[in-house]
Order: C-alpha cells, then sequence, then structure tokens
C-alpha cells in the first residue's frame, strides 16, 4: 500500500541541505518519491510494505533532520 505524508523537519537552510536531504534518502528500499523546500517541509510518499514512515524518519534523523511540530 502507498502512503503519502509532509512532515516538517528542521535543519533544511540551503540548497545544499535539501540535496543532503536528498542524499541521506536516496536509495531507500520502498521510497517512491521524495521532496523538500527551504520551509523545511518533506513530502514522501513510500510503500508500506516495503518500508515504514519511522524507518524514513529515522534516515533523516541520522543525517541530521530531526522531526519538528508544523509551524503555520
Amino acid at each position: 500500500m502507498t502512503r503519502s505524508e509532509t512532515i516538517q523537519v528542521s535543519g533544511i537552510r540551503c540548497e545544499r541541505c535539501v540535496g543532503r536531504l536528498a542524499g541521506a534518502l536516496g536509495g531507500h528500499d520502498g521510497l517512491e518519491q521524495a521532496s523538500a523546500n527551504l520551509m523545511g517541509q518533506v513530502h514522501l510518499t513510500w510503500d508500506d510494505e516495503r518500508t515504514s514512515r519511522d524507518e524514513l524518519v529515522a534516515a533523516l534523523a541520522k543525517a541530521g533532520f530531526r522531526e519538528t511540530e508544523p509551524v503555520f
């Protein structure tokens, strides 16, 4: 089953940060699509049978991007 969610993370301050985030998720089995903006919003689409939200958030955290509460 495909799932999709936008999460808020800290640690994105420039285009290089966005590239580092992409590198952290690159090749992650089950991840179908990922995009981020400079406001720290990361949109993820993944196959729930091959990976989980927790695994993706852990991969981001390992690269220095921590999930935070959304700021509106």
